[in-house]
């Protein structure tokens, strides 16, 4: 991971995403890009109904993300990390792919505004299109953690092919971290599976995956957002991780309203990888 990407909307959530992308930085040795993005003025348009009294505010609220943005790189926790900063007009989803693409972005590290706020997430708010639709992964923090050490990560699976890749990424992003890594799957009454018909899908996994996993749980309970909530807060995990699929959301074994209220209630940071 050489390139994090924060999105900030300067508010407490934000700083909290910043603090945990300066932590990583610091020990992948990587740039920090720091990204305010400004609604599109009509007057910056090209269509007949463009203002351009709107100019002078924009052009305010331009300089008010610079200030703020001078104020941020005075922290103390910023020092020996480089951090590009960028403020531009620019509708959210669409600027942050952007940025991601201009700038070949490892990964992305957002904030959430608590429970609302993962709530919009997942329900047509530009962070959920970014999540949704990212091809790095997505980190959402959701409290200030200022000694953010993985040390056990979880990804939760259905065990169907295209898992496969966002675990491959989930594993090397443990091994960097030197973290335990667990696969889990969630068995419910809807939904019901023998242990060994379970057994037998994980060995295909498995092998189509080209590596070991040494450590997986089968964890019965009602629902599968209820099952994942008990399993991380039981083995007290420091990250969740989740595979997501551009055209459907989260992917098909997180359908509905699984993701959103899995990851509205989900006290802990959970990571996202496309699958």
């Amino acid at each position: 991971m050489n390139k994090i990407l924060v999105p900030t909307d300067f508010s407490e959530q934000a700083m909290y995403a910043l603090e945990i992308a300066v932590q990583l930085a610091k020990r992948y040795n990587a740039k920090i890009y720091l990204l305010h993005l400004l609604e599109m003025p009509e007057m910056l348009g090209d269509g007949p109904l463009a203002k351009t009294s709107e100019l002078p505010e924009a052009l305010f609220f331009m300089r008010l993300a610079h200030k703020k943005f001078d104020s941020i790189l005075e922290l103390p926790l910023l020092q020996d990390v480089e951090i590009i900063e960028a403020a531009e007009f620019y509708g959210a989803f669409e600027g942050i792919m952007e940025y991601v693409n201009k700038y070949e972005i490892d990964g992305i590290v957002m904030g959430s505004h608590g429970a609302k706020g993962i709530q919009e997430l997942f329900i047509g708010s530009n962070t959920e299109k970014v999540v949704r639709h990212s091809k790095v992964p997505v980190l959402v923090i959701k409290s200030q953690n200022l000694d953010f050490k993985i040390k056990n990560f979880v990804f939760a699976t259905d065990l169907q092919e295209d898992n496969i890749e966002p675990v491959r990424k989930a594993l090397k992003f443990a091994h960097k971290e030197k973290a335990t890594f667990q696969l889990v799957y969630i068995n419910t009454p809807n939904r019901f599976k023998t242990t060994l018909e379970i057994m037998n899908n994980f060995n295909k996994f498995v092998e189509y995956l080209g590596t070991s996993i040494d450590n997986f749980t089968i964890f019965n309970d009602q629902t599968i957002e209820r099952g994942i909530l008990n399993f991380i807060n039981y083995k007290n995990v420091e990250l969740l991780g989740i595979g997501t699929h551009g055209r459907k959301g989260l992917s098909h074994f997180f359908n509905g309203s699984i993701s959103q209220d899995l990851v509205n209630h989900a006290k802990r940071p959970v990571i996202t990888f496309n699958i």
